[in-house]
């Protein structure tokens, strides 16, 4: 069943690989964000706490003896700007301000309490960039005048390389920690595909034991596994292709033997050929268990085509066999094996059902489909899921007649092609395969 999801989980990666990337990410983004406040509060802020003090005492030193304006200085600006002519500060009145780049300044309330703090009133502090730093003040002791101080050895381009440093080593963390995760999580990954090759009856050669410690215990333990299966299945194939070759050599003496018999014994030996291809039948039918259908290559076909070949080879039996074909895309597909489907569902319709089997196909979203119904006695649908077990048989309304085996075979068949089958009783009476298909190769789940 497919695993549901809320909302919020969907947005969050879901494999071991970016979790570990993603929580070395987000700890290193936490430390550049912790180093930089650090910086700004235990380096930049004292130091522009110190120049602001010291701008203060050059003002209050402007303004301790009073401003004379005499005959040669028209305006106060005139005469601060005549007793600051030395010190680099200048004095501008508030248009004065505005046309040398006091609008262009930003405000800083916290520097702005300090210096009120200092000049013992209140004042405004702003600051503007240019060619260089220069520092605005609104004095409490002539609010209508501003002081421009050039900070000529800081300049807010200064703390770039300090910026670039950080991005630098954030840049360089990410980058180890994505590598050293990567590196982490590539026997976890090749271990993932070992495991599905091996779910699906293919025995990849012994994985390389690296990573760290669990990982290469898991590893082993796989590497064991794997083998132990591989030898299972080996030593199950060889044994029941034995059994086959040996059951069939009595059968034919037993079939040479019964073609001698004398004609009065015609109606015994129609029963020992009759038997004699039941159990032929069987035999087929383990061989082909046995062989998971692991021959042949997947490529695009149709499926239209192999249901019209099922068709037309089946019309020589007593019964009806209706098409509803609909336009269906080529997939990629063990032809061979679809069609022994397609043949193992059709034959289960005639020897259960009544005379009477549709076929049909249909695409629907990302998967093609095909159903195939008879009018016969159905199943109890309680019993569905184990039908599909090896050896075993439906109940007596549908009789127990074969090897049992008919349906594992589909099953298995389907389970390979990522795909999913279903049986169900129809309304009107028999009963109704359905097989799904997908386009890509991805496996169809339940919903």
């Amino acid at each position: 069943m497919e695993l549901k999801l809320k909302w919020w989980q969907r947005f969050l990666p879901r494999s071991a690989f970016s979790q570990t990337v993603l929580l070395i990410g987000s700890l290193l983004l936490i430390n550049q964000l912790v180093s930089y406040w650090s910086v700004a509060v235990y380096f930049i802020k004292p130091s522009y706490e110190q120049i602001n003090q010291l701008i203060a005492r050059q003002i209050n030193i402007l303004f301790v003896d009073g401003v004379d304006v005499g005959r040669e200085h028209l305006t106060m600006v005139d005469a601060l700007n005549a007793k600051v002519r030395d010190d680099g500060m200048t004095v501008y009145n508030q248009k004065q301000a505005q046309e040398a780049g006091l609008g262009q300044a930003t405000y800083y309330s916290f520097l702005s309490e300090q210096m009120s703090m200092y000049l013992g009133g209140e004042a405004e502090v702003r600051f503007s960039q240019g060619d260089k730093l220069d520092v605005w003040i609104k004095p409490p002791q002539a609010p209508s005048l501003w002081i421009k101080v050039p900070l000529t050895s800081i300049n807010e381009s200064d703390l770039s390389p300090l910026t670039l440093y950080l991005l630098v080593i954030g840049a360089l963390s990410v980058a180890g920690g994505w590598l050293f995760a990567r590196r982490q999580n590539r026997p976890l990954k090749r271990l993932q595909k070992a495991a599905v090759a091996v779910s699906q009856g293919d025995f990849p050669p012994t994985l390389p034991l690296s990573g760290s410690t669990e990982i290469v215990e898991v590893t082993h333990a796989f590497n064991q596994m794997a083998h132990s299966m591989k030898q299972l299945e080996q030593d199950r194939a060889l044994l029941m292709a034995g059994i086959s070759h040996d059951l069939r050599t009595p059968l034919t003496r037993i079939r040479l033997a019964s073609e001698m018999m004398v004609e009065e014994d015609q109606y015994l030996k129609e029963g020992i050929v009759t038997d004699i291809e039941d159990m032929d039948a069987i035999i087929n039918q383990f061989i082909a268990y046995i062989r998971n259908d692991r021959e042949g290559v997947r490529e695009p076909d149709q499926i239209n085509r192999l249901i019209q070949e099922i068709s037309q080879q089946e019309s020589h039996r007593d019964g009806t066999i209706e098409l509803s074909l609909g336009n269906c895309p080529d997939i990629a597909m063990n032809s061979v094996a679809i069609k022994r489907v397609l043949s193992n569902l059709v034959e289960n319709a005639f020897r259960y059902g009544n005379g009477w089997i549709k076929i049909s196909s249909y695409h629907q979203s990302n998967a093609v489909c095909f159903t195939v119904e008879d009018n016969g006695p159905g199943i109890d649908e309680t019993k569905v899921e184990q039908l599909f077990q090896p050896f075993t048989q439906g109940d007596s309304a549908r009789g127990s007649v074969g090897s049992g085996l008919g349906l594992a075979i589909i099953k298995r068949i389907i389970d390979r092609h990522h795909g999913k089958v279903k049986l169900s009783n129809r309304p009107q009476g028999g009963l109704k395969a359905q097989v799904w298909l997908p386009l890509m190769d991805t496996k169809i789940t339940d919903n």
